[in-house]
């Protein structure tokens, strides 16, 4: 007579954890016992674009992904007086993974994600276990023409090159763009992806976070040969996905990673930037077929 564990319960949950002096909240669904997946979301999203693929992942992991202080549903009080820095999302982002417990995880990055969550992982290169990047970059190979404006603003932070990238960026028909540009019916795009995510950057004061952001994101260019050293020195299990068509980071930036990490799998779909809202099904299976642990 054979018998069999009884199934987890594959819901996901929506929690809170206190973290660095932040109200991070996070989704979490599958076996707690079976290794993790931390889901790391990009600009200007949060958990809710892993939605389609935290089931998926479930089956085979404990998936966990948080909002990003200045993202989501994630809380940062006032008194907190919180610097939004890549570096300060990272540090923060640590304190969570210590909070829960977290000693060993892959890592999934988008966007943003790329950057705060590599910086976790120069700081504990031991804990990481498999690496997903849908459009994260690590690569100068992978900066589109569409950085012109916040290129510029790099150059020179004045208040008037400031509002050009908030005219540009911060709106609502701004953010349906970075969703729907380069995919091949825009109807294949859920409208509550980009009007979530628009609505959100609209609370009081998100707009100067972000614009913090977009300035502070030219440090990270400096972090990118710290980044590949962490490639090519643990040659982790990676899983290299993203849109073909993303006008932010763009397929070099995605055949880079093959030079630090020569077995990294590398794939380019036909869809945007927001690969998960054209392609989630097939993202899913192919991080099962490369990065998951044999079914138990």
């Amino acid at each position: 007579m054979t018998t069999t564990a009884a199934p987890f319960d594959a819901t996901v949950q929506y929690r809170y954890a206190d973290a660095d002096g932040v109200r991070v909240f996070y989704r979490e669904a599958g076996d707690p016992a079976a290794p993790v997946m931390l889901l790391l979301h990009g600009f200007p999203s949060s958990s809710h674009q892993f939605r389609h693929l935290i089931p998926q992942l479930a089956t085979r992991f404990r998936v966990i992904a948080p909002d990003l202080p200045g993202f989501g549903f994630t809380e940062v009080p006032d008194e907190r007086g919180y610097v939004y820095t890549f570096d300060a999302l990272a540090r923060t982002l640590g304190h969570f993974v210590d909070a829960l417990g977290l000693e060993r995880y892959a890592m999934y990055v988008f966007d943003y994600g790329a950057p705060t969550g590599l910086r976790l992982a120069l700081a504990h290169p031991e804990r990481v276990t498999g690496f997903v990047s849908q459009s994260g970059n690590a690569y100068l190979d992978g900066l589109g023409d569409s950085w012109a404006p916040i290129r510029a603003y790099w150059a020179d932070p004045s208040p008037a090159n400031r509002q050009v990238v908030h005219d540009a960026i911060l709106n609502f028909e701004g953010t349906r763009w970075q969703y729907v540009h380069g995919v091949d019916d825009p109807r294949r795009v859920a409208p509550e992806s980009y009007t979530l995510d628009a609505a959100l950057l609209e609370r009081p004061g998100n707009k100067d976070i972000q614009l913090d952001l977009f300035l502070d994101y030219a440090n990270n260019l400096e972090l990118y040969p710290a980044f590949q050293a962490f490639f090519r020195r643990t040659q982790v299990p990676t899983l290299v996905i993203w849109g073909k068509h993303d006008p932010f980071f763009i397929p070099p930036g995605a055949e880079a990673y093959r030079r630090d990490n020569p077995n990294a799998v590398v794939e380019l779909l036909d869809t945007g930037h927001f690969a998960l809202e054209t392609h989630a099904d097939y993202i899913g299976r192919r991080i099962l077929e490369v990065l998951a642990p044999p079914a138990r």
